[in-house]
């Protein structure tokens, strides 16, 4: 029986199943095959509490009500609720998937190895927040005294479904490092990844956070952002009612010239109704880099999209219509930096990319995904070589930092990479 469809409720079509909890109180799962179906001030009871933006219900609603992510495209949202009576107690996005597209996971080696050995690798359980390699992701759970108790029932849901529905294995990707601990102690096995991050040392000014770095990169920075005014460039930084709707198609278009450039490496996957929608609905969550250019009137010349919340600020998507030099380096880092030293964000994660971050004080950090796999050989296989791909990761993460341009008295005075150790762990 698929429990996804097993009972009828007053709102959507969902499974509810009573979960085996050694609890006097009643808990119930209940599978919803789109965020849509779920009550939105519920869910973001539990969300909104977070220190991540990508876990909430319009943002997760969004990316499906717009067809981006969807079980045409290979996302198969089956969400977990937990439900006591009428309240929502837990929550966690997840999708069956047939790829591993959009999770900036690269497990792909893995599947093409199963393949070899005629294990089914797809399909799979898979939780995050979709197209967003931003670190985050975590159960979302009712702050009482079974929360303990409502975590229980959940991986003991997430178990069952995948055992019943023969998914060879369920992953938890960009994994929020003060929950992680909980889910290995459900036997998910953690897998790091390197990233990118740039740390607010209690800067007061641009000038601050150039004062660690070594002359000669202070100079090429300084240098970069003379650029944009010798080149006629003004970069604003936008937030809320600032950010006219009538933007999001131009942000599109910018979104579809980047991909361009990556040819059959793009990263693809989001259409133009999700950034209508999102510039029209949720723009107390947007930062927008807009730079305008006398050459293209009052539109402007290219646009970088960062989402924020609290002290968190977290690089999308940019794009622009003219090659100028040092543009990128202005609009994606520079400029977010500067805002985000003004606002007192304290983390900047700049998103999947090159090493050039390195060159503008984002240091190289490890996030973590974590993998539970149900299929016996590709569990054998995942645990004999995981440690090892994790110490070759976390050396690329020390060779990375080696580069960091900034000077040795700023590294001993702990304005370097004085905390990195934490990222590692």
């Amino acid at each position: 029986m698929d429990p996804k469809t097993t009972a009828k409720t007053t709102k959507d079509q969902a499974s509810t199943r009573p979960c085996p909890v050694r609890d006097e109180k009643k808990f119930h799962v209940r599978w919803q095959s789109a965020m849509a179906n779920i009550d939105r001030g519920q869910w973001d009871r539990l969300a909104l509490p977070l220190k991540t933006p990508i876990l909430e219900w319009q943002w997760l609603n969004l990316l499906e009500a717009s067809g981006s992510i969807a079980p045409q495209t290979g996302w198969d949202p089956c969400h977990l609720t937990v439900w006591q009576g009428d309240r929502l107690v837990g929550g966690a996005p997840l999708y069956r998937k047939r790829h591993s597209n959009g999770e900036f996971v690269f497990d792909q080696w893995w599947a093409r190895w199963a393949d070899q050995q005629q294990i089914a690798y797809y399909p799979k359980l898979v939780g995050m927040s979709p197209a967003t390699p931003a670190v985050g992701y975590r159960f979302l759970v009712d702050d009482t005294d079974s929360a303990h108790t409502i975590e229980q029932v959940m991986w003991e849901a997430i178990d069952a479904y995948c055992l019943e529905s023969g998914l060879s294995g369920c992953h938890l990707l960009f994994v929020d490092p003060a929950w992680m601990d909980r889910a290995a102690a459900r036997g998910y096995v953690p897998w790091r990844h390197q990233s990118f991050l740039w740390r607010n040392r209690n800067y007061a000014s641009f000038d601050d956070y150039l004062a660690p770095f070594k002359s000669i990169q202070r100079r090429n920075i300084r240098r970069e952002r003379r650029r944009m005014q010798q080149q006629g460039v003004m970069i604003r930084m936008l937030t809320g009612d600032q950010i006219a709707p009538e933007m999001a198609g131009l942000m599109y278009r910018y979104y579809l010239n980047t991909n361009a450039q990556y040819g059959p490496w793009a990263a693809r996957y989001l259409n133009a109704a999700f950034f209508h929608d999102l510039f029209a609905h949720y723009r107390h969550r947007l930062l927008l880099a807009a730079a305008y250019h006398p050459s293209t009137g009052e539109q402007p010349l290219a646009l970088s999209m960062l989402l924020y919340k609290g002290h968190t600020l977290i690089g999308r998507y940019w794009g622009r219509a003219l090659p100028l030099k040092d543009l990128h380096f202005n609009m994606c880092f520079y400029a977010p930096i500067e805002w985000a030293i003004e606002h007192d964000m304290q983390r900047f994660d700049p998103g999947a990319g090159s090493p050039h971050k390195i060159y503008r004080g984002f240091e190289a950090v490890a996030n973590t995904s974590l993998h539970r796999f149900y299929e016996p050989r590709l569990k054998m296989m995942f645990n004999r070589f995981i440690d090892e791909i994790n110490q070759a990761e976390l050396a690329q993460i020390d060779d990375l930092n080696a580069q960091l341009p900034f000077s040795a008295k700023s590294v001993s005075d702990g304005g370097g990479v004085g905390t990195m150790a934490l990222d590692k762990g």
